[in-house]
């Protein structure tokens, strides 16, 4: 009986339908396949990566108009100034370069070693994207330094001196408890984090903070960046410690001879804060001599310097309400006189010499104060649509050894300000790629204004940026 049974339930089983097999999965679409693949595949999800190391960077182009502005130049990191400068010359219509940041090449790794233990680089190179040129500040200063004034075109210093790795190059160590130590040329714990914390993202073309590395390198742009720097970098839960300590000095390719910051920065939720102190010694500033002929002994490639000891206190806000993010930060910068004068003269970044009597070692007898503000907004009015608005105020203190007169006009080093105001709307059609348009106004007083042509510019401009 029971070996019927059996038989019965195998012919039952047997009339019963046949399960399908799983429908075949079609191959994933590589990221590489075609360039619109890749293009809507973002950095993070398709890198190009091999052994570890991924190279990386961004192309950004843009053209606009300046009511008073200075002719593009190929070697300034910014090309041309959207912000008012002292050179400012004529109203143009212009080529702009990197107007939402550097345009860049890199190389970046993360390599397992031991345990959770991991060894990490990253070696980049900012560029002028119309001239393929290295981006080199104090270059584009000597270019003009038998040019007058209003005949000049964009310059300014800057940490970026032509060096082969002029943005960061460094390696070093990291853990998931331990933290990050990294040794080599690295950014300052102020500049780092300020692009999180300005509604236009630090973009040269409508931040204050983006055009000029003034805030970035606590007083001077030349200490946005530390050539020979070892930086500590620890997390624990919602709070980021970090500390950097530049040792060496003018010799190793440093824009200073020592600094020391730390930083705290915390993410509660929606509100999150960025706070930064930071000290350093001997900062140079570099400017051009901006006169023909050059005054006897000095070299076509010599520079002017003002050398200061800087002390600066910076906090930055940043809160996400739905679609929109505010922002805001003040950064305090206390200028001294440096602890040396070099009478005999020094050879600055980029290797440009600075002749002996052209080294300006009292400017701060009396104590320059600048105080840096700014606010702004950012609202996404769709995922891939922002539109983004700012206001920037700086205001330095009156240090002149003497009386100011004509409003302050009469010196750099007399009261002054400088404010700005800037719109922007950006979209991303592509992951790697960013089209974006805007304005910034901007308008100096007082001592600020002092030696200048114009006191006020206008700038729109558009462009695209790609990045890969």
């Amino acid at each position: 009986m029971a070996w019927a049974a059996l038989l019965a339930w195998s012919a039952a089983a047997a009339d019963l339908p046949t399960q399908p097999p799983p429908p075949a999965q079609p191959p994933a679409t590589s990221c590489f396949a075609t360039l619109y693949d890749f293009l809507t595949a973002g950095p993070e999800d398709c890198p190009l990566t091999w052994k570890g190391v991924t190279l990386y960077g961004r192309l950004d182009y843009g053209a606009g108009y300046e009511t008073h502005g200075a002719p593009f130049n190929g070697n300034y990191p910014n090309g041309v100034d959207t912000l008012i400068k002292k050179n400012s010359n004529q109203p143009l219509y212009t080529i702009v370069p990197n107007g939402l940041g550097q345009s860049n090449i890199g190389v970046k790794g993360r390599e397992p070693i031991a345990s959770d233990w991991s060894l990490v680089f990253k070696f980049e190179n900012g560029f002028d994207p119309f001239t393929l040129q290295r981006a080199n500040g104090p270059k584009s200063l000597v270019e003009n330094n038998a040019t007058p004034i209003g005949q000049q075109t964009a310059n300014g210093d800057s940490s970026r001196a032509g060096q082969l790795f002029n943005t960061e190059g460094y390696a070093g160590l990291s853990h998931p408890t331990f933290g990050t130590l990294t040794a080599g040329r690295q950014n300052s714990l102020i500049l780092q984090g300020l692009g999180d914390y300005d509604s236009m993202a630090a973009a040269p073309d409508f931040s204050i903070i983006g055009v000029s590395n003034i805030a970035g390198g606590g007083g001077d742009t030349e200490n946005a960046r530390y050539n020979t720097a070892v930086k500590y970098d620890v997390g624990a839960g919602p709070l980021r410690f970090a500390a950097l300590y530049q040792f060496g000095g003018f010799d190793q390719g440093n824009g200073s001879n020592g600094a020391f910051s730390t930083e705290v920065e915390a993410h509660l939720g929606a509100f999150s804060f960025d706070a930064v102190g930071q000290e350093v010694k001997d900062a140079v500033s570099l400017s051009n001599f901006g006169q023909y002929p050059l005054p006897a002994g000095v070299p076509a490639n010599g520079l002017k310097a003002t050398l200061s000891n800087k002390a600066s206190g910076l906090l930055a806000l940043r809160y996400e309400f739905e679609r929109a993010t505010i922002y805001s930060g003040w950064e305090y910068i206390l200028f001294a006189n440096p602890s040396d004068a070099y009478p005999d003269g020094f050879t600055a970044i980029g290797n440009y010499p600075v002749p002996a009597g052209y080294v300006n070692s009292t400017a701060y007898t009396e104590h320059k104060i600048l105080r840096i503000f700014w606010a702004g907004i950012r609202y996404a009015i769709y995922d891939d649509l922002d539109i983004a608005g700012a206001y920037y105020h700086y205001y330095q203190n009156d240090y002149n050894t003497s009386p100011c007169t004509d409003g302050g006009l009469s010196a750099s080093s007399c009261r002054g300000a400088l404010n700005a105001y800037s719109a922007m709307i950006d979209w991303r059609p592509l992951k790697r790629v960013t089209a974006y348009g805007g304005v910034m106004w901007s308008q100096v007083t007082g001592g600020l204004a002092s030696g200048y042509l114009y006191r006020v510019n206008i700038a729109p401009s558009v462009g695209v940026r790609v990045e890969f």
